[in-house]
């Protein structure tokens, strides 16, 4: 007995312990929830950020070409074989030694001045471009999500359906064995049940698919399951208002890019003329050397005048200061050339920008015409849903009155179904054609 309670007990705790390792791998998630994952896990967000930093980087390395420069050096020597003159005689230190030290300071540089503008530019531009992957992501995201709750709508719909046919069936079956209904009844009942399985199933799976998509945008691990919250009819919110066709595209990422492109040409065009312009600039140097001496003349031990051994060092510190400049006079014509290059590249730029503009207003007219239209198709619905249901009860009323047909009742759940899904199909589109709106217009949120 005791031995049962024992291995009853860890039993339970092994369930527990299962159970609770099966919640952990359960997420469940909103929308809001959703995007805030996505947006600081998602690699393309990250790499994104990391872009900025660089770019902030280059600018502070070139910020280093105005400032200062100093430099020091070291050398100590050992004359191990020296020169030697006539007779034998040699002259030089046994040692020696040197310390460098030079200062350089930038004073008009005109190229880094014009270096400087086109950082700070490229800087805005890797902003923006992290800002347009947000922008990116977040539809990619809402839309998934949306996507997801519609086809879970859409097998609630048709698990439905199927209940209601599935109690026909039975219903007719018994019908029949009581004399009441006849085999093709019977059999137009089982075939419509039969003919919803594919539906059922492929939807399912569907679901599966959908889940990976937003698990992988979300950045999540793939063995997690993701329970979403909410409904399709949830997030309507100012969808119903009618966005103003005529609202400015001043806010798409991608004609701000072309614009911080053009500005990049531009600032290439002076810092291009900048490389024409004199560069002066101030320096010092400073040089410490010295060298031993161990002989020279003086009074040797016997009182004569001679040659002595007088062990010591003998130091020079000569120091220069002063001003360069360098004047460009003639380059080959390579910064002419490379001006009307980047002065083509300014009028493509241009080009493209109107191009673009007409494509963005065009897909944002596009955008407000779907959202409209599938408002309009979503409010039909839900009077057909009504109609649909109505028809059906009397449909079921009549055939189960004897007054009927089985054709009736199938025709009339089929148009059940069918309004239902069209209807649930309607309020996505109307949710994804207002992600799409403002994903052109450049909403981040």
């Amino acid at each position: 007995m005791k031995k049962f309670i024992v291995t009853l007990t860890a039993a339970l705790v092994a369930v527990g312990v299962q159970a609770q390792g099966e919640a952990e791998r359960t997420l469940t998630l909103d929308l809001e929830r959703a995007l805030e994952i996505a947006l600081s896990e998602n690699p393309t967000i990250v790499v994104a950020d990391m872009e900025v930093e660089r770019i902030d980087w280059v600018r502070r390395e070139t910020l280093g070409n105005h400032l200062p420069s100093l430099s020091a050096g070291g050398q100590y020597s050992f004359n191990i074989v020296k020169q030697e003159m006539a007779r034998g005689m040699s002259f030089g230190a046994d040692m020696s030694a040197a310390i460098t030290g030079d200062l350089s300071i930038p004073l008009v540089v005109p190229a880094v001045y014009a270096s400087l503008r086109l950082n700070r530019t490229q800087q805005a531009l890797a902003v923006e471009q992290a800002r347009s992957s947000r922008i990116e992501l977040t539809n990619a995201v809402t839309k998934a999500f949306y996507q997801t709750l519609l086809l879970e709508r859409s097998f609630e719909v048709l698990r439905e359906s199927e209940a209601t046919i599935s109690a026909t069936v039975d219903n007719t079956r018994e019908m029949f064995n009581a004399g009441l209904a006849s085999e093709y009844d019977l059999l137009t009942a089982e075939v419509q049940l039969s003919n919803l399985q594919p539906s059922i199933i492929n939807t399912s799976n569907s679901i599966v698919i959908s889940k990976q998509m937003l698990i992988m945008y979300l950045s999540l691990p793939e063995d997690i399951e993701i329970v979403l919250e909410g409904s399709l009819a949830g997030h309507l919110g100012d969808t119903w208002v009618v966005p103003d066709p005529a609202a400015a595209l001043d806010g798409n990422s991608e004609l701000r890019q072309l614009d911080y492109q053009q500005t990049m040409v531009a600032q290439q065009i002076r810092l291009a003329n900048a490389a024409r312009l004199p560069v002066l600039q101030a320096y010092g140097s400073l040089i410490v050397s010295g060298q031993d001496q161990t002989m020279g003349f003086g009074l040797t031990p016997d009182g004569e005048m001679g040659v002595i051994s007088t062990p010591k060092w003998w130091w020079q510190k000569p120091f220069s200061a002063g001003f360069q400049m360098s004047v460009p006079i003639f380059a080959g014509g390579r910064n002419t050339s490379k001006v009307k290059q980047l002065r083509n590249q300014v009028s493509q730029i241009e080009l493209q920008k109107d191009y673009l503009r007409e494509a963005k207003a065009l897909e944002a007219r596009t955008a407000i015409n779907n959202l409209v239209s599938a408002r309009e198709t979503m409010t039909a619905n839900e009077k057909t849903v009504a109609q649909a249901e109505k028809a059906y009860s009397i449909a079921r009323t009549r055939f189960d009155a004897g007054a009927g047909t089985m054709l009736e009742v199938n025709q009339a759940q089929l148009s059940v179904t069918q309004s239902r899904l069209n209807h649930t199909q309607a309020i996505y589109d109307l949710l994804a054609a207002r992600a799409d709106y403002d994903r052109v217009l450049g909403v981040e949120n």
